[in-house]
């Protein structure tokens, strides 16, 4: 074997090391070779070096990064993850890797995270008793960091597509009846926040999404409201206006009148109350707003305020502010609004995802669409 290309050398019965030649140092001038033991017979160590030669003459090559984890998930934090993720991702990213990946794997050559430490990683987590969620959740993002080596070759390959991740059971959808829904909204009526739960629970946009609301969004004479900003608490304080959870959720809602005539008389209370605030009213425009204009905090909304509600609904307070988008969705689907339709109010990727999500709604629906076809196909029988 030419030396210039590599060679292969014996160091045992089955072992043998493979010297690669990479180039010369730009500075110093010295030759530079890359050393891989192979366990096999020499015909695998011939392909391994044809395949490395292949990748080097290509230019796609990549130089594994002796760079430790831990060290490389910093960098990679910053220049790569944080310009393109959302405030709240990105904090989930930065609680996520020290709380699970590092402790494991910080110190471990990035070069040498192999299929086998990640399958252990996700193991150790299940065993701490946490979800298939969260290992799901963790994967993703170890899986992007190990992607972005592979880009920036510091990486042949990404181990995280090799390992194997435990099945998450979709929780059971939680959604208020039609009976309790309406007993919902007469308790709502005499509560400061009403009209919120009203939108909430009959538009179904994210709480995220109706907390961001300005006045200028709403539009009465047509009765809509646009989405268009999230509401983002930062960590340590503050909040922020972000994008939509995608650029799909940005759309136009159409609300009912009752929803609308709820909304008039919210405003007329928040002007009351921003004349008794006086000077410590803080004015950001927005539709829900604490009793000196800040916006709503979803956690205080969720374990405060709409626990309120439902007990003067006589409602079980083990429903969540979340259901009231989900009370929304099926109710709409139970009462035949086509599921493109409902998607596009929900500000879902497809209509195909809202089936998937509320499929519990379908044996009704798809009761109801045969009774019509039925009744089309087959004309009343006339009384004798």
């Amino acid at each position: 074997m030419p030396r210039k290309a590599g060679q292969i050398i014996a160091r045992g019965e089955s072992t043998w090391v493979v010297r690669i030649f990479l180039g010369r140092n730009s500075e110093t001038g010295k030759r530079n070779y890359r050393n891989h033991t192979v366990c096999g017979t020499k015909k695998d160590a011939q392909r391994y070096l044809t395949a490395v030669l292949r990748d080097r003459d290509l230019g796609t090559f990549a130089e594994p990064s002796s760079e430790p984890l831990g060290q490389y998930l910093d960098q990679w934090l910053q220049t790569a993850a944080k310009p393109k993720l959302k405030a709240k991702t990105f904090r989930d990213y930065e609680n996520i890797l020290p709380r699970y990946v590092r402790p494991a794997l910080a110190q471990r050559p990035l070069a040498k995270v192999t299929p086998l430490d990640l399958q252990a990683l996700y193991k150790e987590i299940l065993e701490r008793g946490l979800s298939a969620r969260t290992v799901r959740y963790t994967h993703a993002v170890v899986r992007s960091a190990l992607q972005q080596a592979v880009k920036w070759r510091l990486l042949a390959s990404n181990s995280a597509d090799a390992v194997e991740l435990p099945k998450q059971s979709r929780k059971e959808i939680q959604v208020l009846s039609t009976e309790q829904t309406r007993a919902l909204l007469k308790a709502a009526q005499k509560d400061r926040l009403g009209a919120l739960f009203a939108l909430a629970v009959t538009a179904g946009p994210r709480p995220s999404e109706y907390l961001a609301l300005k006045w200028t969004d709403l539009d009465m004479q047509t009765g809509t409201v646009r989405v268009v900003r999230s509401l983002d608490w930062l960590h340590g304080g503050g909040w922020e206006f972000t994008d939509t959870k995608r650029p799909r959720s940005r759309r136009t809602i159409k609300l009912q009148n009752n929803v609308i005539a709820a909304l008039q008389n919210h405003r007329e209370g928040q002007d009351a109350q921003r004349r008794e605030a006086g000077n410590r009213w803080t004015e950001n425009g927005l539709l829900f707003t604490t009793r000196t204009g800040s916006p709503l905090d979803e956690r205080n909304v969720a374990q405060q305020d709409f626990v309120r509600v439902l007990k003067a609904a006589n409602l079980p307070t083990t429903f969540r502010l979340y259901d009231l988008r989900h009370t929304a969705a099926t109710l709409a689907l139970a009462a035949g609004v086509q599921p493109k339709v409902v998607s596009e109010m929900l500000g879902h990727a497809s209509a195909a995802f809202t089936l998937d999500v509320y499929s519990h709604v379908l044996p009704h629906m798809q009761e109801s669409a045969a009774a019509q076809v039925e009744a089309l196909l087959m004309p009343p029988k006339r009384k004798k």
